[in-house]
């Protein structure tokens, strides 16, 4: 018989997600970890596969992580335990120990009442469009065969996986350790009790930084809005601001995503987290930026004043990280604070982007406050329709002949842009809502939402029509 996935939960490309005792149940997670291990024995060829297990600290975390290390356990898998730890350190722990994949308990940037299961394969990124339904066949469909008394898997303990991710980090040739030493930057930290603070306190500690932090103990009991976007960030906004410091740093609760408040204490964005990162590799090594469809045209401004090319791939990490590799990308990431750097990895990772802008800083000379005013502002809208199952392909050849934009680029609904005016908006279908996300970025807040109303306008009537 199928097994019946809950018309709550959220499967994606990566992984599974859902509320705690809702749709992500102990039996849910069970089947997806079973099935994950399944098809890594199958996937690797090995009698006894090694899977990592990390997670982050949300109160729901050491339950399933239980669940996860028994059903993994239960079709002859080894478990690699790491333990509370960013999903970056649990991603780079598989290559380190050569695992054949990794289970990372975590919601991400979701509230606290959800939790997920994000997998990734053996070569530490998550699993793509063409691995996911491998895999989903176990969850679905093919049945699950169990190891007997004699073949079950161990549980092995890992109490090593933050300090390589920290040293890691250290070895990224970038970096000028005595200089940054010698600086002692004024920092402030705000990792929302979440995984980041088992690693990014030690990683500032190694490079010389005076920190005040806030919700740095990981116990789950977020003390903010999940998602480190600019209003969630008041607290740390004050921090920065009352104690006169150099640059405030906000983890999402799994810390591959990192967001930056300025001296003077104003959060400046999550795009600029990719964008100061890049201006710093680039001055160090010239090559191939990706970022994906829906990120600030004030990425392609660092590429171009860098004289190199920016590639666009669709929204998420994985076809990012996918288009880094064919181009040989020297970073990329995604605007929502996600910076990848082949150096390290190719996952997001907030450490990683910590490190870079403060080199940058080190190196610049210039306040955050002070770079930031040397780029030209930018204003990002979002907004949503309803949509009716169906085509999209005919509303949107609709919005291409209205809006007359001179580049258009399908990979991933529809992104229409006009360089020269500095401004571009793009349409897709969400993959967990039946809506269509409209974002369009200009010079000003005005020119931003000219351009929804005008896709609007475009839409009306056309969306779910063949």
């Amino acid at each position: 018989m199928a097994f019946e996935i809950p018309s709550d939960l959220m499967v994606s490309v990566s992984g599974v997600r859902g509320r705690v005792g809702a749709g992500l149940t102990p039996e849910v997670v069970a089947r997806f970890a079973s099935a994950f291990g399944a098809y890594v024995r199958e996937r690797s060829g090995k009698a006894r596969p090694k899977v990592v297990l990390g997670r982050d600290s949300r109160t729901s975390g050491p339950m399933f992580g239980r669940i996860v290390a028994g059903a993994l356990q239960s079709v002859g898998c080894d478990v690699l335990e790491i333990g509370v730890a960013p999903t970056p350190t649990a991603l780079l722990t598989i290559r380190a120990l050569d695992a054949d994949g990794a289970i990372v308990v975590t919601a991400s940037h979701n509230p606290v009442e959800w939790n997920a299961l994000k997998l990734a394969s053996s070569e530490g990124m998550f699993l793509d469009a063409e691995e996911a339904p491998l895999m989903r066949a176990f969850v679905n469909d093919r049945e699950i065969e169990r190891a007997g008394w004699d073949a079950l898997g161990e549980v092995i303990a890992d109490g090593a996986a933050v300090e390589r991710h920290l040293d890691a980090v250290l070895r990224i040739p970038y970096l000028d350790l005595d200089g940054l030493r010698r600086r002692r930057f004024r920092v402030g930290l705000e990792c929302i009790n979440g995984a980041g603070s088992v690693l990014l306190p030690r990683l500032l500690e190694e490079l010389g930084c005076e920190v005040s932090g806030l919700n740095l103990e990981p116990t789950g009991r977020f003390g903010r809005e999940p998602e480190p976007v600019a209003e969630n960030l008041g607290d740390l906004e004050r921090l920065v601001r009352d104690g006169d410091l150099d640059i405030g740093l906000a983890t999402d609760p799994d810390a591959d995503r990192l967001s930056l408040v300025s001296d003077g204490g104003r959060a400046i964005g999550e795009d600029f987290t990719l964008a100061l990162a890049a201006a710093l590799v680039l001055r160090h090594r010239k090559g191939p930026v990706v970022t994906n469809l829906s990120t600030s045209r004030v990425v392609q401004d660092v590429a171009d004043a860098a004289g190199v090319e920016l590639q666009r791939a669709p929204v998420g990490e994985i076809h990012v990280a996918r288009r880094m590799e064919q181009a040989g990308a020297v970073i990329g990431g995604e605007g929502n604070g996600g910076v990848i750097l082949p150096d390290v990895q190719l996952t997001r990772d907030a450490a990683v982007a910590a490190a870079l802008v403060l080199q940058l800083l080190l190196e610049d000379g210039r306040t955050l406050s002070e770079i930031v005013a040397g780029h030209i502002g930018y204003t990002i809208v979002k907004d949503k329709l309803p949509r009716d199952a169906g085509s999209l392909e005919a509303a949107y050849g609709v919005l291409e002949e209205q809006m007359a934009a001179p580049q258009s680029d399908r990979q991933d609904g529809l992104r229409l842009d006009w360089p020269a005016e500095r401004r571009w908006v793009h349409l897709r279908a969400s993959g967990t809502e039946p809506i269509l996300r409209i974002i369009a970025e200009a010079t000003s807040a005005e020119g931003a939402r000219e351009l929804i109303g005008r896709a609007r306008a475009a839409l009306h009537g056309g969306i779910g029509k063949d």
